[in-house]
C-alpha cells in the first residue's frame, strides 16, 4: 500500500555521484528516529539509485550487522520510547576497525522528511496532526496518507569509521560522540529543508510597529505631513502590507508538483551546479542570499523550484512591485514574495519600513533573493549592479544581526528565453509593456520544448568577512549602526562588482550560446555542417582544458552532438546543396542570437582577443602577445564583470597559447608565433569574436588621441552616436553595440585608470590606440578614420 502512496524525491538526486559515496565498501545508514515506513521508503529509494537496500544485512569480517541505526526509536501511541542499541552496535564496528586495519565502514545521516512544514508559531490542529518531528504510528499513517509523495530523503557525505578510529580511538565515549553529532545534524537539516517557524502575519505588523525605528519613523511623518500619528500608523501598515510576503508551504507542494510539469514540457533538462556547498551553509546556520542574475521572469520560478528540490527552504523573493497583479500578485506573495517599490526617494517612512521588514527576515533566519541589476536583461550581458538591497543587506550586518549573512552569487541560463523578442522592440524604441495577467495566459498557451537551463551557484561571500577585508576596523566605527559611514558607499560598490564577477565565474557555456558565437562571427551568419562542428570542437576543447574558472561549465559531447541539440530546437536553419550542409541563423534572428551569444561572451573573450592579435599583427612572442592582452584586460573586465586577478589572467593566458599550439592553429615563425595559414579559418572565426569590442574601443580611443581634453559626458555622447553610424555601415546586428550603458562603462574605467581627463596618461592611450587600431578590418578603419 504506502508504495501507491509513497513518490521520495532523493537529495541530492545524484548521491552517489554528488557525495562520493562507494556502493562497492560497507555502507551503514543512520537515520534520527526508526520507523518501519521510513525504511521502506529509504529501501525504494536506495534500489533506484544503485544503492544496497537498509534491509540487506551487512557482513564485515564473517558478523551479520544491521544496514540501518536509528538514533531513537519509534514512538509508541502510548507509553515512552524504549532505548535503542545505537551505542552498542557502534562499538562493535569500531571494534573491528581496531583489529582490522583494511576495514572503513560508510556512516551515511540520512533523514526522510514528510511534507516541509516549518510550522507556526500558533499551530492549527491540522498542522499539528501532519507534524512529522516524532510521530506516533497512528500520526504516521495519517501523514503518509496526506504527504506521501511529497517525501524528501536527504543523504548527507559519509562519515569514515577508519578515520574516526584512526583519530579519536574506538573506545566506548566515540560512539556517544557521533550520536550527539547526529543528533545536532539532523536538527540542522530539517532547518534547513523547512525554515524557521512562520510568524502570524498580523503578529509580525505587530511587532514591527512597536519597534522604537518604526515609532520614530511615524513621528518623523506625522510632523513633515501634517497628519496625525494614528494616520501615519495605519500608512506604515498599509506599507506593511503591500511589502510583506505571506509565505505557504501548501502553496509550495502545489507549486512543486506544477513546476515540476511545467519544466518537463518546456525543457528537456535542467541542470544544477554546486548546490552541496550552498546545502552546508545553511546547515552551518548562515543566513543566505540568493543574488541571481535576471533574464527573465522564469527566474523566480526556477530558482525557488531548484532550491526547494535540492532540499532547502526556498527564499523570500523581492520582486518588483509592478509584479503584484492578479492572479500573480498574490500567487508570488504565498510563494515567499515580497514587493519592492522601484524608489524611496522622498518617501522616508516607507524605506524604513520596508528596512525594518529586511532585518527581521535576516534576524529570524529566512533566506533572501534579489536581482542587483535591477531588472531583467535586455542584451544578455549582466548589468552594472544597482546596490540599493546590497546596501540594506550590509546594514542589517552592522546593525548587529548575529548570524553570518552569506550572499550567494547564481548564474541562470536558458536556451530559450521567451521575453527575447520583446526585449529587442524595447532597445529599438517600443515602450515596455506593463505585466498584466493576459501576458501570463499567453505565454502558458504558447508553451513549447525549449530546450535546457542551467542554475550554477557562484562562490559565496559572507559579509562579516568581506567587511574584515576591506575595512578591517568597521566594527570599531559603525557606532549605533545607524549612522551612514563615508566609507560604506565605495565598499558595497565594491561587493557589488564581486557578486557580478563571481556570477560570470559561474556561467554555463551552452550548445546555443557556442553556436550563435560562431555563427555571428561569420559573415553570412552561416557555416558548412562539417566546418562547423569542427569549430564548436575547437570551442570545447579550449573551455575544457583551459577552464575560465572551475564553477565553469561546458556542454557534454563532442561538436556533432552539440549542433544536433541545437538543431533540434529549430534555431537555426538547415539546408543541403550539392555540397553538403549548411547551417545559419533564420532570417530576421540574428539580433536574437546575439542574446545567446552575449550570456558567455566573457568565456571566449581572451582566446579570440589572442587570435585576433595574432591575424592582424602578425607573428609575435607568447610574452608580447600576452602584454597587450594585460593592457586591454581592465577593459575588458569592466565590460564583461571579468573576475581574474593579475597571476589567474597570467595562467589563462599561457594556457589558451599553449592549447591553440597544441591543435595546430599555432606554428613557430623566427620570433615567436603565426597563424598556420591551413588553419587560418578557424582561428578567424574565433578572432571575429573581438571584433565589435575592438571596434568599440577604437570608437573611444580615436576619438581620445583627437581631442585629449574632451569631457567624459561629451566622449560618451560622441563615441555613441558614431558606434550607430557604423552599426548601420557594416550591418553590426548586436543592440549592445551602441548601448549607452556600455559607453558609460568603459568611460569610468579609462578614468579610473588615468587615460581621461585633465591628467591623463596620452602615452598609454596612444598605446592602447595602437593595439586596437590593428585588429579592424580595412573597411572599418576607413569609416572610423573618415568619421573623425
Amino acid at each position: 500500500m504506502q508504495r501507491l502512496l509513497v513518490k521520495s524525491k532523493p537529495v541530492p538526486e545524484n548521491p552517489v555521484e554528488e557525495l562520493d559515496l562507494d556502493p562497492t565498501r560497507p555502507m551503514v545508514y543512520v537515520l534520527p528516529r526508526d520507523s518501519f515506513s521510513d525504511r521502506l521508503a529509504l529501501h525504494q529509494c536506495c534500489l533506484s539509485l544503485g544503492l544496497p537496500s537498509p534491509f540487506e544485512p551487512l557482513i564485515i569480517k564473517g558478523e551479520s550487522f544491521n544496514r540501518l541505526v536509528a538514533l531513537e526509536s519509534a514512538t509508541p501511541l502510548f507509553g515512552a520510547s524504549d532505548e535503542t542499541d545505537f551505542r552498542g552496535r557502534f562499538e562493535r564496528l569500531l571494534a573491528l576497525h581496531n583489529d582490522h586495519s583494511d576495514l572503513d565502514v560508510q556512516i551515511v545521516p540520512v533523514s526522510l522528511l514528510w511534507g516541509r512544514n516549518p510550522g507556526k508559531e500558533e499551530e492549527s490542529v491540522s498542522a499539528t496532526l501532519l507534524n512529522s518531528s516524532n510521530p506516533t504510528w497512528l500520526r504516521k499513517t495519517a501523514i503518509i496518507s496526506v504527504l506521501g509523495r511529497d517525501n524528501f530523503i536527504r543523504f548527507s557525505r559519509a562519515v569514515s569509521l577508519r578515520y574516526m578510529a584512526d583519530k579519536h580511538g574506538t573506545d566506548g565515549t566515540i560512539a556517544n560522540k557521533l550520536a550527539r553529532v547526529a543528533r545536532v545534524h539532523f536538527g540542522r537539516q530539517r532547518t534547513v529543508a523547512t525554515g524557521p517557524r512562520l510568524p502570524d502575519r498580523q503578529a509580525l505588523f505587530h511587532s514591527l510597529l512597536a519597534s522604537p525605528t518604526i515609532k520614530q519613523a511615524i513621528a518623523d511623518e506625522a510632523k513633515s505631513k501634517k497628519i496625525s500619528e494614528q494616520k501615519a500608523r495605519q500608512r506604515a501598515r498599509e506599507y506593511m502590507d503591500e511589502i510583506a510576503a505571506d509565505y505557504s508551504d501548501s502553496l509550495m507542494r502545489i507549486g512543486d508538483r506544477v513546476l515540476t510539469w511545467l519544466w518537463n514540457k518546456l525543457y528537456k533538462g535542467i541542470n544544477v551546479r554546486g548546490a552541496e556547498q550552498i546545502r552546508q551553509l545553511s546547515q552551518d546556520g548562515h543566513g543566505i542570499v540568493f543574488v541571481p542574475c535576471h533574464r527573465s521572469h522564469m527566474d523566480y520560478l526556477l530558482l525557488s523550484y531548484v532550491i526547494y528540490r535540492q532540499g532547502m527552504v526556498p527564499p523570500h523573493i523581492a520582486a518588483g512591485v509592478n509584479l503584484n497583479f492578479w492572479p500573480a500578485g498574490p500567487v508570488f506573495r504565498r510563494g515567499g514574495g515580497f514587493f519592492i517599490r522601484r524608489s524611496f526617494k522622498g518617501n522616508k517612512l516607507y524605506s524604513t519600513v520596508f528596512r525594518e521588514y529586511l532585518d527581521q527576515l535576516f534576524k529570524r533566519g529566512y533566506s533572501v533573493e534579489y536581482f542587483t541589476e535591477g531588472g531583467r536583461s535586455r542584451t544578455g550581458r549582466l548589468l552594472p549592479a544597482k546596490t540599493g538591497m546590497l546596501a540594506m543587506t550590509v546594514n542589517s550586518v552592522l546593525r548587529g544581526v548575529e548570524r553570518p549573512i552569506t550572499l550567494v552569487p547564481v548564474y541562470l541560463g536558458y536556451d530559450h528565453v521567451m521575453e527575447v523578442a520583446s526585449y529587442h522592440k524595447e532597445l529599438a524604441g517600443k515602450k515596455k509593456e506593463k505585466e498584466s495577467a493576459w501576458q501570463v495566459f499567453s505565454a502558458i498557451r504558447k508553451l513549447r520544448n525549449y530546450g535546457q537551463g542551467y542554475v550554477n551557484f557562484g562562490e559565496s561571500i559572507t559579509i562579516h568577512q568581506f567587511l574584515n577585508e576591506a575595512k578591517p576596523d568597521w566594527r570599531q566605527e559603525i557606532g549605533d549602526g545607524e549612522t551612514k559611514q563615508p566609507w560604506l558607499t565605495p565598499t558595497v560598490n565594491q561587493l557589488a562588482n564581486r557578486l557580478m564577477c563571481n556570477i560570470n565565474d559561474a556561467a554555463a557555456a551552452s550548445a546555443m550560446t557556442l553556436t550563435a558565437s560562431i555563427l555571428l562571427a561569420t559573415e553570412q551568419h552561416a557555416m558548412e555542417r562539417s566546418a562547423l562542428e569542427k569549430q564548436l570542437d575547437l570551442y570545447l576543447d579550449l573551455l575544457r582544458s583551459v577552464p575560465y574558472t572551475a564553477r565553469t561549465t561546458v556542454p557534454e559531447g563532442d561538436g556533432q552532438a552539440v549542433l544536433q541539440q541545437v538543431l533540434d530546437l529549430n534555431k537555426f536553419q538547415l539546408t543541403s546543396d550539392g555540397m553538403g550542409e549548411i547551417v545559419s541563423i533564420l532570417d530576421g534572428s540574428a539580433v536574437t542570437m546575439t542574446y545567446y551569444r552575449n550570456n558567455s561572451l566573457h568565456l571566449l573573450i581572451l582566446p579570440a582577443l589572442i587570435a585576433a592579435l595574432l591575424l592582424r599583427r602578425g607573428c609575435q612572442t607568447q610574452e608580447q602577445l600576452i602584454a597587450q592582452v594585460k593592457a586591454l584586460y581592465p577593459l575588458l573586465q569592466a565590460e564583461l564583470f571579468m573576475g581574474l586577478d593579475e597571476q589567474e589572467l597570467e595562467n589563462q593566458l599561457q594556457g589558451l597559447i599553449n592549447e591553440l599550439v597544441r591543435h595546430e592553429l599555432l606554428e613557430s615563425c623566427e620570433q615567436g608565433l603565426v597563424p598556420r595559414q591551413s588553419r587560418r579559418a578557424e582561428l578567424c572565426n574565433l578572432g571575429d569574436l573581438f571584433q565589435e569590442t575592438a571596434q568599440r574601443y577604437a570608437i573611444v580611443l580615436s576619438r581620445l588621441q583627437r581631442e585629449p581634453e574632451i569631457e567624459r559626458g561629451a566622449l560618451e555622447r560622441d563615441s555613441q552616436a558614431l558606434a550607430e553610424r557604423m552599426s548601420r555601415l557594416h550591418g553590426i546586428s548586436a543592440p549592445e553595440f551602441f548601448d549607452k550603458k556600455l559607453f558609460t562603462t568603459l568611460t569610468t574605467r579609462l578614468k579610473e585608470q588615468g587615460l581621461l581627463g585633465e591628467q591623463a596618461d596620452q602615452a598609454q592611450v596612444a598605446e592602447l590606440y595602437n593595439i586596437v587600431m590593428p585588429l579592424l578590418t580595412a573597411t572599418v578603419q576607413n569609416t572610423l578614420v573618415q568619421s573623425n
